[in-house]
């Protein structure tokens, strides 16, 4: 199953604030670059606290060389990150 597309049977994550639902999420993994995540998500923080996004799609770090983790901030580029 491909991490871009959610399953046929697979319901959309609920909002919990509107009880309603949400986007489906989807998650892009760019060529050797960050993780872009879109939709009904929440980001938790190891502590299971909530971590506000400040917007719809974020790009989540995979180099581990961002000043401001878990997103991005373009430091893939510097550091030459590849992906395997």
């Amino acid at each position: 199953m491909s991490a871009e597309r959610p399953a046929e049977d697979q319901e959309p994550v609920r909002d919990p604030g509107s009880g309603g639902p949400a986007e489906p999420v989807s998650i892009t993994v760019c060529p050797d670059g960050p993780l872009l995540v879109r939709g009904g998500y929440q980001l938790l923080d190891g502590d299971d606290r909530p971590i506000d996004p400040g917007r719809a799609t974020v790009a989540l770090c995979r180099c581990g060389a961002s000043s401001i983790k878990p997103f991005c901030d373009g430091s893939h580029k510097r550091a030459r990150f590849r992906a395997r």
